[in-house]
């Protein structure tokens, strides 16, 4: 019995490896109108030499199937809002919000807007997704199996979602607003200006007015609907250096972009080969694009402008007839369709989806019932627009040799806006912010506005020639790191969710401490992991008489710390839980759980507590009792406590590594005790909120708050002197098949800053496709 469950389990075993792709030999296949070729080196990096751009999309297409199907297959399910088909109920929340926002009918609508050439890539990427699926051999991947069900062909709007994805998630400024208005209906507009430092000179006046309204929109409820946020932002690093400031003579690029950890992770590097042009760089698996890399004479990189381009909008419902709501010239309609949701395991469900002259209504995200029938909430965001030529934008920025060329690729660009950085094989460099930004009619889209007055409405978007945009200027350089870019005299409102300008000011300093950048130097300051926020707060949190000897170890600890995030470290991990107590301390005693949504690190308002109002440490119920010293020393007690009971009582042996561990979670196999040991790669790493190899936690959960869950998935350095050596990283590894080798292999070489230069080097395995026809 004991051989004959071993063969079993051997030969379960042996089907479940027939998943792995097929990479090296010959395939007949439909679709191409020449032989194709992938040759893929030793870490799994296909290079996809095609005789044009479309058979080079089906290449594209094919791989990104052998290597990342699931993915692919998640990602369009959650545009569409077709989660619950394969998980069952408890993603009926998710489903239905995505039914209301109509991301994956925005892609549909896209597809007609786009030129010929882009849609003939479309196309071709499909037809190569859809050639895996019909010559595939063995089992499909792990994940397919554990949910018994089988993926649909590849469509167009499949990768035109993904597109779509990436604004609401990069975005969601509109969260920010309902967050807002929820705190608004109990914490004063001067506490709001000062927990939120940009916070609008003219928002009392807005808010004193839907006040009211706001208590009665169930606005609490809707925040809870929603997916949860992550960390306190989406963030990125990139800077660009002329020939002036770099060893080579030529310009040096460097671009790091922060997105949720994942396994498998948002990206995947191929280099696409055809006789016109070869573009080499990060691709997302469902899309024939490559997002951020070099061709031969350009390289380009993004960090995200954090542009406000979604607002909410109050619609009065009409009193006389809920099928209506009223606007500035009298009562209208809503728009209505009605959405079958199938569930499995259980009943469909039917859900009908409104629409104002603003957009969706996002309130019918709710229960009926949960809210105020007399108002709803509409979202307006720029992403929504029916002729979005965003993916177009794009594949042209692929193509362009030069920065005019460059440039005008992005007048198609909706969004997520961008922070570009460019560098040409001529030493030109340059900087442009490209997508849709409103301007509105009054207000900042700072909370949600009465929509049946016309005032807060948009009355249009920022002219392209308007946007912020440069070459070549004096400084040789352009830096973001997702900071405020335009000066107070920009004559248009892009933003008031700038990150705190510490990235920019650290990348800024160690530029010039280097004026001839090398790859080598530029790797060192993506590694670099020196705190501004902790230079900042030590001093001012340390700035007490402790009473005991723990604290007075403590304090000491982190009096001769030199503000490095290094993982080997105790006065990192020390900081960071004395920082997270002292924030909940300040912000749950005077707010309670109104903060709940809003509670963070929050180095500025801390240092400002203890610099401008000392008064905030009081106890609002107790006034007098308590002092911003006392709540330092308690909260360090607590951190204390907390730290001995995870790490010991040896203060000395403890390190930042041991609680900060970057985690990447497979969607599946992770909600599974057992297999979840196994499958979610995991790695000591250093960095913290605002350091530039970037490690935030997300500290308001008790379980883990050290925990590493977003960051630098991608790495690259290109030297416009040699564009073919640049350097480039993914963690955790290519393949999205836990069995592959290729599943979480580069995670250590991520961690440790070690580099990939992708298709330079002698390809480990070849597969060469022939048309069929």
């Amino acid at each position: 019995m004991a051989a004959l469950l071993l063969a079993l389990a051997g030969g379960f075993y042996l089907y479940l490896r027939s998943s792995l792709p097929q990479t090296s030999g010959r395939i007949v296949v439909a679709g191409p109108k020449a032989t194709i070729r992938i040759a893929r080196d030793a870490d799994g990096v296909p290079t996809i030499i095609a005789q044009d751009d479309a058979d080079a999309a089906f290449g594209l297409g094919f791989a990104h199937a052998q290597d990342r199907l699931f993915q692919m297959e998640l990602m369009r399910r959650y545009a569409a809002g077709r989660l619950a088909e394969i998980f069952g109920p408890t993603a009926l929340p998710v489903d239905k919000e995505m039914r209301v926002l109509g991301l994956y009918r925005a892609a549909q609508q896209e597809i007609s807007y786009l030129s010929p050439q882009v849609s003939r890539a479309l196309t071709a990427y499909a037809a190569g997704v859809n050639a895996f699926l019909a010559t595939r051999h063995g089992a499909l991947p792990p994940e397919f199996l554990l949910l018994r069900f089988s993926p649909e062909p590849w469509s167009e709007a499949d990768s035109l979602a993904w597109g779509k994805l990436m604004a609401l998630q990069i975005g969601g400024n509109y969260r920010g607003e309902l967050l807002r208005a929820a705190m608004a209906r109990t914490i004063s507009p001067a506490d709001l200006a000062f927990l939120y430092p940009e916070y609008p000179k003219g928002a009392p006046t807005t808010l004193a007015a839907m006040l009211p309204i706001y208590r009665r929109l169930g606005l609490a409820r809707l925040y809870a609907a929603l997916p949860d946020a992550v960390g306190p932002h989406y963030a990125s690093n990139n800077w660009v250096v002329d020939g002036r400031h770099s060893k080579s003579g030529k310009p040096l690029l460097a671009n790091d972009p922060h997105l949720l950890f994942g396994a498998p992770g948002p990206w995947y590097l191929a280099r696409l080969e055809t006789p016109g042009s070869e573009i080499v760089g990060a691709t997302a698996a469902g899309v024939p694009l490559v997002v951020i890399g070099h061709n031969d004479h350009i390289a380009w990189g993004f960090t995200t402008t954090t542009a406000d381009v979604e607002d909410l909008f109050v619609e009065k419902v009409d009193p006389s007839d809920p099928g209506r709501y009223l606007t500035p010239e009298g009562s209208a309609s809503f728009v209505t369709r009605h959405e079958k949701i199938l569930v499995r395991g259980a009943a469909s469900v039917d859900v009908t989806v409104r629409a104002t002259r603003h957009g969706p209504v996002l309130s019918d995200v709710l229960p009926p019932g949960t809210a105020d029938p007399g108002y709803v909430l509409a979202l307006s965001a720029t992403f929504l627009v029916s002729d979005d030529r965003s993916a177009e934008a794009l594949w042209d920025a692929d193509r362009a040799t030069d920065w005019p060329a460059f440039k005008s690729a992005w007048r198609n660009f909706v969004g997520p806006m961008q922070n570009t950085v460019y560098a040409d094989d001529t030493g030109t460099i340059g900087f442009i912010a490209p997508g849709l930004v409103p301007i509105r009619r009054n207000g900042e889209g700072w909370m949600p506005a009465p929509g049946w007055t016309g005032e807060y409405d948009w009355n249009g978007y920022i002219p392209f020639d308007a946007l912020p945009s440069a070459i070549n200027p004096p400084s040789g350089r352009f830096v973001s790191a997702n900071n405020k870019i335009v000066p107070d005299s920009y004559p248009y409102f892009l933003s008031r969710d700038w990150d705190l300008p510490n990235r920019a000011e650290r990348i800024a300093a160690l530029l010039d401490a280097t004026p001839a950048q090398t790859p080598s130097t530029s790797a060192a300051i993506q590694a670099d992991t020196f705190s501004l926020m902790a230079k900042q707060l030590v001093p001012l949190m340390t700035n007490v008489i402790p009473a005991d000897q723990p604290s007075r170890e403590a304090i000491a600890l982190l009096r001769h710390w030199d503000f490095r995030m290094d993982r080997d470290k105790a006065a990192p991990l020390l900081f960071t839980a004395w920082l997270r107590q002292f924030s909940r301390a300040v912000l749950f005693g005077r707010f309670g759980d109104a903060i709940a949504g809003y509670w963070d690190l929050k180095p500025r308002v801390m240092a400002a507590v203890l610099t401008e109002r000392p008064d905030w440490c009081d106890d609002p119920k107790r006034p007098g009792t308590e002092t911003c010293a006392a709540r330092l020393l308690k909260s360090l007690a607590a951190a204390l406590a907390e730290l001995r009971h995870a790490y010991g009582d040896d203060m000395t042996s403890w390190q930042w590594g041991r609680a900060h561990v970057a985690v990447f979670p497979n969607p599946v196999f992770s909600r599974i005790p057992v297999l979840r040991d196994w499958v979610d790669p995991s790695i000591a790493t250093p960095g913290a909120y605002d350091t530039l190899n970037r490690g935030p936690s997300v500290i308001r959960g008790a379980d883990r708050p050290f925990e590493q869950v977003f960051g630098a998935g991608l790495r690259m350095i290109t030297d416009l002197a040699a564009p073919a050596d640049a350097r480039m990283i993914v963690t955790p590894g290519q393949s999205g098949n836990p069995l592959s080798g290729h599943f979480a292999d580069l995670l250590r070489r991520w961690r440790d800053f070690g580099w990939l230069t992708p298709g330079g080097t002698a390809p480990a395995a070849i597969l060469d496709f022939f048309p069929a026809n």
